[in-house]
């Protein structure tokens, strides 16, 4: 009963000390882990980028949405593991209660008759630091730190899928119209097959020039089977990552967004901020392995031993049964030749954490000057694109004033037609690619509000 009480005492002793070492550091040491990603809510649908702000709020979609269910849970998973082993880290420095016990059997004098002695033993043992030196500070900052760059990690992955997904998406209508266009281009080919046809027949055209009329419309023929075949490709792959419906699903308009606010929120940057801040942490940590500790030491102990010998030419038999406690402190400091190398290490990875960061900004901003540029040049694209339409449109005018003259044939009309259609899908596959390209700057932000397009 005596032995049960003590440990009891320890218990509750070691449980009350873990407590309120706990309280304070969650009061003091560690820091809500920030909100890493909060997607973007307000991505308007591109189909829709000329609706008011209003509309452009209410009809909304989150990018993370693209993603199908069962990749979203994936990723769900990963930072719920993350948020696991942080803890882990964080509570790394209270050790654990040893329970042990030993039970041992022998039997010496069974010649003289005598029984099987035993002997058992158990013991309830506690070794805990209570000075590190800061190392307990330290280490549980470590551990936040290092759940801030898991979590950054994840999302970094999660964002680059959610890029994949919506590049996919975006290459699926861009093919539709690719195909749109070459129907038309197909269209075109025919109409000039016809008028060969008929030139030839009239004797105007030798067979060279049909002849290569024919082949002309088997390429274009045989290109469209080859986007068709594409188009099936990306479909497949888009399927894999989402579960919306390709040929329904509405691409997302992603606005024009400044350098400033690319930097600021940009997630390879946050990603390396928060890598730099473990690394100062660890830094710490390493420099007071090598430091004093002092440890609480306590344990109860409990024996009990059956014993036979041989007396008086007899055997006899002794029963003893005993426990006690203990308890002190312990310090200790290590002297290792290492300590001095190992800190270094520690101190030259934390210094070249932050030339990272400064690397890292100077990419990014290469690579938002290159997107910009790229964006200029498609407007570019699409103002020829405009030009042309607007030619041919004027021409179809005017074509169709002759046909009804007489002066025109059906073919002229169609050609003009069709050759409008083509520059208008072009004008639209431009947009897209603009978006493709922004895609390429949101891949790497945390979060992103829509805007109207500058």
């Amino acid at each position: 009963m005596k032995g049960l009480r003590v440990l009891k005492k320890l218990s509750l002793l070691f449980s009350l000390f873990a407590a309120t070492l706990l309280a304070a550091q969650d009061a003091n040491l560690t820091k809500p882990t920030p909100t890493l990603v909060e997607e973007s809510n307000a991505t308007v649908l591109f189909d829709d980028q000329h609706m008011s702000n209003a509309e452009q709020k209410v009809s909304s979609t989150s990018l993370e949405d693209y993603l199908s269910e069962l990749k979203r849970k994936q990723f769900g998973y990963e930072y719920e593991k993350t948020d696991q082993e942080s803890s882990k880290l964080r509570d790394s420095w209270i050790r654990p209660l040893i329970l042990q016990y030993r039970i041992n059997r022998s039997n010496p004098n069974e010649n003289y008759g005598a029984g099987e002695s035993e002997s058992q033993s158990a013991a309830i043992v506690m070794d805990q630091p209570i000075f590190q030196s800061g190392g307990i500070i330290y280490g549980v900052k470590f551990a936040n730190a290092s759940r801030e760059f898991s979590n950054y990690s994840i999302d970094q992955q999660k964002r680059i899928m959610i890029k994949q997904t919506i590049d996919l998406l975006m290459q699926v209508k861009q093919s539709d119209l690719t195909i749109a266009k070459q129907k038309l281009q197909i269209a075109n080919s025919q109409i000039n097959l016809e008028q060969k046809r008929e030139q030839y027949m009239n004797g105007q055209l030798d067979s060279g020039f049909l002849n290569n009329a024919i082949i002309e419309l088997n390429i274009v023929k045989q290109t469209l089977f080859d986007l068709e075949t594409r188009n099936a490709q990306l479909i497949t792959q888009f399927k894999k990552l989402s579960d919306l419906d390709p040929k329904t699903a509405k691409i997302p308009f992603l606005a024009i967004i400044n350098e400033e606010q690319f930097l600021e929120e940009n997630i390879d940057i946050k990603l390396a901020e928060s890598e730099s801040e473990k690394n100062r942490y660890n830094k710490n940590v390493t420099l007071v392995k090598y430091l004093p500790s002092v440890n609480l030491q306590a344990s109860y102990n409990w024996q009990k031993d059956e014993r036979y010998f041989v007396f008086g030419g007899g055997a006899q038999a002794s029963v003893s049964e005993t426990d006690y406690y203990q308890y002190g402190i312990a310090a200790s400091m290590p002297l290792d030749i290492n300590s001095y190398n190992d800190f270094e290490a520690a101190q030259v990875e934390y210094l070249k954490s932050k030339v990272v960061i400064d690397d890292k900004k100077r990419e990014l901003k290469l690579l938002f000057d290159q997107v910009m540029q790229n964006l200029i040049n498609y407007d570019k694209k699409i103002a020829l694109a405009e030009e042309n339409r607007i030619l041919y449109e004027t021409l179809l005018q005017d074509t169709l004033d002759l046909f009804k003259a007489g002066y025109k044939t059906q073919y002229d009309v169609d050609i003009l037609s069709n050759s409008m259609g083509i520059e208008e899908i072009n004008k639209k596959i431009y947009e897209i690619d603009k978006q493709l390209e922004l895609l390429t700057l949101y891949e790497k932000m945390t979060g992103q509000q829509s805007k109207d397009t500058e």
